[in-house]
């Protein structure tokens, strides 16, 4: 069975793949795979455009920035806790755990709707361009 790694979630692929199937057999089944995989791509599309809506330049950095803020947190936090030069605390581990879970979910909301726009699920619109280190919609 192989898997394949997207970031840190796991996917099995364990369909069976008869081999001593004649070419016209191979092809109708392509065609049916390919009518699979169409109708997940238009479901994807169709929910996840109600349910998103357009993605935007404004979207991408509201979950950038907050993914920022919490990894920033996380790490203070962690920094502060170690000042005191003494062996953590089951709270503290607790609470390390608990700002690195909020970063890693904020992380991975970025990469699933990047993902989202790169398999045209999603729609995107206005870019934004950097003038002076802010960004501005043209």
């Amino acid at each position: 069975m192989s898997s394949t790694m997207t970031s840190s979630f796991r996917r099995s692929h364990d369909h069976f793949e008869p081999q001593d199937l004649d070419p016209q057999t191979q092809r109708r089944r392509r065609g049916q795979l390919e009518q699979i995989d169409y109708t997940a791509f238009a479901s994807n599309t169709a929910v996840i455009a109600q349910v998103v809506g357009q993605s935007d330049s404004g979207k991408f950095q509201r979950l950038a920035v907050a993914a920022a803020h919490a990894r920033g947190r996380w790490v203070a936090e962690a920094v502060a806790m170690t000042e005191a030069h003494v062996a953590l605390t089951a709270e503290q581990t607790a609470r390390l755990a608990a700002l690195r879970s909020a970063y890693e979910e904020l992380a991975e909301v970025y990469e699933a709707m990047r993902r989202m726009v790169e398999r045209g699920y999603l729609t995107y619109s206005n870019p934004m361009v950097t003038e002076g280190g802010n960004l501005v919609a043209r």
